[in-house]
């Protein structure tokens, strides 16, 4: 997959790129919803015998525009985006600096110089695309603005089991309390994220359970504090693991900034410090609480191994 970066205005003429099917979309998550319309544009491409495309923007224009719900953390910041969009076997992915003056592009303006203007033969896009200044260009006026040189095809709602909506907004509320074992219903995978193991405070050595502490990428959305039933991806091996996401009250009496990720890695004894790791959140165990003593919570922590364990045997494949 070519990936380009467009800032605005782009230099590229039509020529520069062969015919393409795009899918356009903001694409966080890349969920069941995108798939479906991210699978559509390369089905368009295969039976045209034409290249595969996605377009996206980086940052999330609600962090431009000022709205007041910003969305400064992602389910999937841009390199997990484009690492996703790759597997699909998408042949193009065309990142727009999302700023102020691409933002007051009118709707015509738009489709003439990033479809058009890029040798878009046929346009893909949910059903509440919308496109241009302030968003007034939509999936019911693209025929007028196509100016009959390119075709396209509206994707219609995916819905939940319980006929929500599967959208972008409603994976984040469920990140954002603890629901992780909804999301292969919505993303078709677990909920993952990545970041470094760092030094912590090797506490967790001393009560014999050693952990490896994983500092996130501040892009991502971070689950809730508590327990939680995980995998963990290092040096390319996926381990199975208990995960507590928090401030650790029952050594510290003031919270810090941020809660620190430590991971209890099953069957593992290995030095990391350095490597890049990724985690696939599976279940939330319990909240995160303050203990009494050391062993009530050593007691506690061999229950949540135990309770992981068995999670993952009844769930293997």
């Amino acid at each position: 997959m070519e990936l380009i970066k467009l800032n605005h205005p782009h230099g590229y003429k039509i020529e520069d790129f062969p015919a393409m099917a795009i899918a356009l979309g903001y694409f966080d998550g890349v969920h069941l919803g995108h798939q479906r319309v991210i699978w559509e544009a390369k089905k368009v491409a295969e039976d045209k015998g034409i290249k595969s495309a996605v377009m996206t923007f980086d940052p999330h224009p609600s962090v431009v525009l000022g709205k007041s719900v910003q969305h400064v953390e992602y389910i999937t910041p841009l390199e997990e985006k484009a690492r996703l969009i790759e597997e699909m076997g998408v042949d193009y992915l065309f990142v727009i600096s999302f700023t102020t003056e691409f933002s007051g592009l009118l709707p015509q303006e738009f489709i003439d110089q990033y479809v058009i203007g890029l040798n878009v033969h046929h346009v893909v896009a949910g059903f509440d695309y919308s496109y241009g200044k302030m968003g007034k260009g939509n999936m019911e006026t693209i025929q007028f603005h196509s100016r009959s040189k390119f075709d396209f095809t509206v994707v219609s709602k995916l819905s939940t089991p319980k006929d929500e909506k599967v959208s972008s907004t409603i994976i984040r509320g469920f990140l954002r309390d603890g629901k992780v074992d909804d999301m292969p219903e919505l993303l078709g995978r677990y909920y993952t994220t990545s970041g470094i193991v760092i030094n912590g405070e090797r506490r967790g050595r001393t009560i014999g359970f050693p952990t490896a502490n994983v500092l996130m990428d501040d892009q991502y959305i971070l689950p809730p504090t508590g327990v939680y039933a995980v995998k963990i991806q290092v040096n390319g091996k996926w381990h199975e693991g208990v995960c507590n996401v928090g401030y650790k009250p029952t050594f510290h009496q003031e919270k810090k900034a941020k809660p620190s990720i430590e991971v209890h890695i099953f069957q593992f004894n290995k030095e990391i410090y350095g490597e890049s790791a990724s985690i696939e959140w599976h279940l939330r165990l319990r909240s995160e609480r303050k203990f009494e003593g050391i062993q009530q919570l050593v007691a506690q922590i061999e229950k949540d191994k135990q309770e992981a364990i068995l999670y993952f045997e009844k769930n293997k494949g």
